[in-house]
């Protein structure tokens, strides 16, 4: 299993920052983390956040965003560059049943708390599908 990239605190403050809450994100910008940030609102939608992990090299965390978003060259390049579990957590996200099996079974539930929000706010969120192309 590879590296989870950061430390679970601040994965718990991704899942509040997917949920909206502007003081999480802003601690998560002034504490080291912009990137997840910027994660958190390109997922909400935000093309200025999708292309701010463009221009800063954030290119896991981008490919992951357009995964989500059933983008199938941004899903083989993180499996193409060595990002399984990204690719893991986009198919949660997108609630395929074996991956949430599989968070599940490696004692990552939180991750599959993180997926079903991130699929409820995509199943219930119009969004501009203009964002940047993987």
């Amino acid at each position: 299993m590879e590296n989870l990239y950061y430390p679970a605190k601040i994965w718990l403050a991704f899942g509040e920052a997917i949920n909206g809450n502007p003081e999480i994100a802003g601690w998560l910008m002034k504490n080291g983390y912009p990137e997840v940030a910027a994660l958190a609102h390109a997922i909400r939608g935000s093309e200025e956040a999708t292309s701010w992990l463009f221009q800063n090299k954030f290119f896991h965390l981008s490919a992951l965003d357009a995964a989500i978003d059933e983008n199938p060259k941004a899903y083989q390049w993180l499996i193409t560059n060595k990002h399984p579990f990204l690719a893991v957590f986009a198919d949660a996200c997108r609630g395929k049943q074996e991956a949430i099996n599989w968070l599940h079974g490696n004692n990552m539930s939180p991750f599959v708390m993180m997926a079903q929000r991130i699929k409820f706010l995509r199943d219930n969120t119009e969004f501009d599908y203009h964002k940047k192309k993987f």
